[in-house]
């Protein structure tokens, strides 16, 4: 692969938003029906994210972005947030390398929110080292590192790594 990891700039919002709309329609009719919007991510829910210290990386790939993976710091864990590739670049390896990147960059306990339904992430993620938590884990996770509501925390998992 050619593609370097790299910040995502302010002035890239537009192309992180059309990279995770792009890829999250993998979710379209496989998370429950309430939890699904177009967008699913609107621009200004993006916005918030960053704000509230979600740092994107990039995979770039003859100048343009392929991929996007947020990292926020909260409390003593480190989130990975928001891992998107875009459907044309899949089982390119992309992901694994993002996901491995920001894995050397933080030494404090990961922790991943998914889709309890979207088995293919769940894989990936246990690919790479992740452990799934027990239903009361989770609970108590997401509710002390996430702000998220509580119909998301119903149909979702939460895995670790470090913890």
């Amino acid at each position: 692969m050619r593609g370097v990891i790299r910040p995502v700039r302010n002035d890239e919002q537009d192309q992180v938003f059309t990279i995770v709309n792009d890829a999250a329609h993998a979710y379209k009719g496989v998370i429950p029906a309430d939890r699904w919007h177009e967008p699913y991510m609107p621009l200004h829910e993006l916005r918030h994210e960053i704000s509230g210290g979600v740092v994107f990386w990039g995979w770039e790939e003859d100048g343009a972005l392929q991929g996007v993976m947020g990292l926020q710091a909260v409390k003593d864990v480190h989130l990975i947030r928001h891992a998107y590739v875009r459907t044309s670049q899949r089982r390119a390896g992309i992901g694994s390398h993002l996901l491995s990147f920001l894995m050397e960059r933080v030494e404090s306990p990961l922790l991943i929110g998914t889709w309890a339904a979207a088995d293919w992430a769940i894989r990936f993620y246990e690919k790479h080292g992740f452990k799934l938590t027990t239903a009361e884990e989770k609970e108590r996770l997401l509710r002390t590192y996430w702000s998220i509501p509580e119909r998301q925390i119903e149909t979702s998992v939460v895995l670790k790594k470090g913890l």
